[in-house]
């Protein structure tokens, strides 16, 4: 689903340097074509500044559908006009490429990451996630480890950034709960209990990212 004329976008706009985009702004689309948007001069959600954009700029975006449903896209900005207002132009996405993720839910993406766990003093260990979401995520790990459903455990995920480094994203989760695979592996899934909300948010970038390049491929 496409946005609409009135709609309001969320956007993040990522730095040229490759860094994590922090700000959160919203603008109004003014109008639209077979392939471009117009917005309006976004403004700081929590300050209410405006920001104008450049020519090049990767931005991040999402909007609310009729059915309170986060679709996200990425987008660049591919114009500026200044007739009877000021307006920002960027490239309408391929309806395709846009990825949807209820509010009350996390996109979750397949990805291999280094994960540490700490059980207690006596129990650490180091595992690779199966799958990643802003929710929580799922590991693969030796079934001889003793885990069980309710466990909270302290985790850092090695999280690559755009920039080439890489992030240590620390959280508290629970294991939700534990599946056998192959013979001598165990699946285990958990939620986050305790992460803050600038942790959390580079999960779900890396979700997205990771998302739209399978969308890509």
């Amino acid at each position: 689903m496409l946005p609409k004329i009135n709609q309001i976008l969320y956007i993040k706009i990522n730095p040229f340097d490759g860094g994590e985009p922090v700000e959160e702004y919203k603008s109004r689309i003014a109008d639209m074509t077979d392939d471009t948007i117009f917005i309006e001069i976004p403004v700081e959600v929590n300050t209410g500044r405006s920001r104008a954009l450049s020519y090049g700029n990767v931005l991040s975006i999402y909007f609310f559908d009729d059915m309170e449903i986060k679709n996200y896209f990425i987008s660049t900005v591919i114009g500026v006009s200044n007739h009877v207002m000021h307006l920002f132009h960027i490239a309408k996405p391929a309806p395709e490429s846009i990825t949807k993720v209820q509010r009350r839910n996390f996109l979750r993406v397949h990805a291999e990451l280094e994960v540490a766990v700490k059980h207690s003093e006596q129990l650490q260990f180091v595992a690779l996630t199966d799958d990643v979401g802003g929710g929580g995520i799922s590991l693969l790990c030796d079934d001889y480890i003793p885990l069980t459903a309710h466990n909270v455990l302290d985790c850092w995920l090695l999280l690559p950034a755009k920039n080439g480094h890489n992030d240590h994203v620390p959280f508290k989760s629970e294991v939700v709960r534990i599946v056998s695979t192959e013979p001598g592996t165990q699946r285990v899934m958990m939620r986050f209990i305790d992460i803050s909300d600038r942790d959390r948010q580079k999960i779900i970038q890396f979700c997205f990212d990771r998302q739209f390049e399978f969308r890509k491929n």
